[in-house]
């Protein structure tokens, strides 16, 4: 792994075109020649997105004098993606891109050591080094690649190359500054910055929203208890309602009066909202947690912390992470050193090392932490795409990655039993470990990888398999459709409190994970199961105006679109509907003039976005695999293959800096770096060899008797149109 020029992470490869017979300039001025819409949508500071053929094709192209036919284009483009492919997997089974996020996780690591007086000269040298690495031209940070400048991410960059020493007179240092002042200041910034700032006397604690830790004993149902946010924030949350209560101050080695927009008044008062807005009540209740804290009841108080305390040591993994993500676990190593629990005490040592574990070093001396880790998700995207690009389903690749998934299923219950209590365990997380939060999405792939493999076990896959479905059809939400880790949880009000700024705190469903479950159920023999029916009208619903659907989970309305079409029609709908004939035009509009297709994540803010931005790998990739599960086969799914075949690096995969996942829509962007392969070798492959059909025959899965005890029902294959939803007149919505 290496870091370019500018500093972004890249594979170490030679940024050039290598495809086989194919003069990359000609292929884009023969697609230039569409009218497709191209992605140059202007941005918010009036620039232009450019694109991927501008950024990829070199001046000294030598060009070649054949012109074979697309189809053997993208036979010779597969050949070598799929080599690469199989050279990344582990010997143990599995496959893992890094996950690139933003310098917040580097900062708040340095910030982290720093608090616990851990911190070393050499870590602190290297995280810098990557963080002035990632600085822009303006002084700024973003948290995506190309995108506009952000405060508080700029911020915490500033603090921790203060604190690796660099000198707040030097250019870049100014740079960062000024724009810190120019936007408002520290008492701009989101909540959870003033929090790391207040941890070093920074920022006062009492200009913080209050979260006490007496929220512990809010019981199941009530408004704002811990289970009425998602997963990923309730495990946030609680730690973080320790350290409030406990205020910490460590001695700050150096001030930050020149982040202040005025530091005569650097705590400037907000006024209140009016009373009769969720934004003045909240506001107001606040007020009443902070004189609740000068005189709380001592008794209730020491009991909560205890509670809080033992929630989150029970919920600690086997790798000593939390949740397999960087906040809840970085908060919980504060939170239990303040009850007391010393560094060498292995639940800290545990959870210390885990953050080792997601350190990426690279060749350059760049150090920088991965907000997580995604090998369960990386490695059944990589069955699926390897099935689908011909490889044998008994190839010894695809049974190792089995057992290996097999290993990783979940068999003891976590946070979702408290919505579910009587469901029986199955399912996978996204991570190595990560048995309390498995989730719907990464279940739904595993069970569409493993139904791919001919396994020499096949009993043991169908245990599985029947576990997994049955898990997932117990988690559906009311209105039919799937979240990603917990079943309805759609509450509006934790996202309205003062302190959830820091991005999307609940986990309602999704059209991407609704979609792949019933692509998933449909392979199983199940779509014409009343449940996935459910599932496939609330996706009908769902669609947008244009004929795209929003995309929770990766960029953006591509996204939607690359994840429900597929699913729509392995469930039955015929490539005919008007649903999939809309959704297929607004790829063939949104196509660029160099063949690919890219999505910015300025669409996540800026609707004018959508469908618009550079041509990238992975997106390219997801409209192709929507287009051919709707029987295209035209010009524009050859121009989409040839831009694969003219961009394809030396090695076998492709450039790909831009982000095109998501934690949180626009507030947290992830750069997967194996979606730039996994998803252009399945779309390629099915572009050869068409869509598996993995349907067929009886599945045997588990229905609940009245008396509460489980029998096995046999549920008959699909058909392949569904008569209640064919010829269907859609009622949709605008978002």
């Amino acid at each position: 792994m290496t870091a370019t020029a500018d500093g972004r992470l890249d594979p170490q490869y030679e940024a050039e075109p290598a495809a086989e017979g194919l003069d990359a300039a000609k292929a884009a001025d023969d697609a230039g020649a569409s009218d497709s819409a191209s992605g140059a949508a202007a941005s918010e500071d009036g620039d232009n997105p450019a694109s991927a053929h501008e950024r990829l094709t070199p001046d000294n192209q030598t060009p070649d004098t054949r012109t074979p036919d697309t189809r053997t284009l993208a036979e010779q483009t597969l050949a070598k993606a799929t080599d690469h492919l199989l050279s990344l997997q582990d010997q143990a089974g599995w496959w893992k891109g890094n996950l690139e996020t933003n310098v917040t996780m580097d900062a708040e690591d340095l910030l982290l050591r720093q608090f616990l007086g851990i911190r070393t000269e050499e870590q602190t040298a290297a995280t810098a080094d990557w963080i002035r690495s990632q600085q822009q031209p303006d002084g700024t940070w973003a948290t995506f690649y190309g995108g506009p400048p952000e405060l508080s991410t700029t911020v915490e960059a500033y603090v921790a190359l203060k604190l690796a020493g660099d000198d707040p007179a030097a250019p870049h240092m100014r740079r960062a500054a000024a724009y810190v002042r120019e936007r408002g200041g520290i008492a701009a910034c989101r909540v959870f910055t003033r929090i790391w700032l207040a941890l070093f006397g920074w920022w006062p604690w009492d200009r913080l929203p209050e979260l006490p830790p007496e929220v512990i004993f809010l019981p199941r149902g009530f408004p704002l208890n811990i289970y009425s946010f998602g997963c990923w924030a309730r495990q946030t949350i609680v730690p973080l309602t320790v350290v409030s209560a406990h205020r910490p101050v460590r001695e700050a080695p150096f001030d930050l009066d020149e982040l202040h927009a005025d530091p005569a008044d650097p705590y400037p008062s907000v006024p209140f909202a009016a009373p009769h807005t969720w934004d003045g009540f909240f506001e107001r209740l606040d007020r009443v947690l902070h004189l609740y804290h000068r005189m709380p009841v001592k008794s209730v108080r020491r009991l909560a912390l205890q509670q809080a305390s033992r929630w989150i040591v029970d919920r600690q993994e086997a790798d000593g992470c939390w949740g397999g993500i960087q906040p809840p676990a970085v908060y919980s190593l504060i939170a239990l050193h303040l009850m007391g629990y010393p560094l060498d005490h292995p639940v800290m040592k545990a959870g210390l090392a885990a953050f080792d574990r997601f350190t990426v070093h690279t060749d350059e001396g760049h150090r920088w932490i991965e907000a997580c880790q995604s090998p369960v998700w990386d490695t059944c995207l990589a069955v699926v795409a390897l099935a689908d690009a011909g490889l044998p389903k008994d190839h010894p690749a695809l049974l190792a990655a089995a057992d290996w998934m097999l290993d990783e299923e979940i068999s003891s219950k976590g946070d979702w039993s408290v919505q579910r209590p009587e469901l029986p365990a199955g399912g996978w997380a996204f991570e190595f470990e990560n048995d309390n939060y498995p989730d719907i999405d990464d279940t739904a792939e595993v069970v569409l990888a493993l139904r791919r493999v001919k396994h020499p076990e096949p009993g043991r896959i169908d245990a599985a398999v029947e576990r997994g479905i049955g898990w997932t059809l117990g988690m559906q939400s009311k209105n039919g459709a799937w979240a990603a880790f917990d079943v309805d949880n759609t509450s509006t009000l934790p996202n309205k409190l003062p302190f959830c700024d820091f991005g999307e705190v609940v986990d309602p469903p999704s059209a991407d994970v609704t979609a792949h479950v019933v692509e998933m159920l449909a392979a199983n023999g199940q779509a014409n199961d009343p449940r996935v029916r459910r599932g496939i009208d609330w996706l009908l619903r769902e669609q947008e105006e244009d004929g795209s659907w929003f995309g929770r989970w990766g960029t953006n309305y591509i996204y939607g679109v690359g994840s429900v079409v597929p699913a729509l029609v392995a469930a039955g709908i015929p490539a005919g509907h008007d649903s999939v004939r809309r959704a297929v035009r607004w790829l063939e509009q949104h196509q660029n003039a160099d063949g690919g297709w890219g999505e910015d994540m300025r669409s996540y803010s800026d609707r004018s976005w959508a469908g618009r931005g550079s041509s990238t790998a992975s997106q390219t990739a997801w409209a192709l695999m929507a287009l051919l599960s709707a029987g295209e086969s035209g010009e524009v799914v050859d121009r989409g293959v040839r831009w694969l075949a003219a961009t394809q690096l030396p090695e076998g995969t492709w450039d790909e800096p831009e982000f095109t996942g998501t934690g949180f829509p626009w507030d947290f962007s992830i750069n997967y770096n194996l979606y730039r392969l996994v998803f252009p070798v399945t779309a390629l492959g099915r572009y050869l060899h068409g869509t598996p059909e993995l349907g067929g025959g009886v599945l045997v899965t588990k229905e609940k008797r009245r008396g509460g005890s489980w029998r096995t029902a046999e549920l008959p294959a699909p058909p392949r149109l569904l008569p209640s939803l064919t010829g269907r007149r859609l009622s949709v919505r605008s978002r």
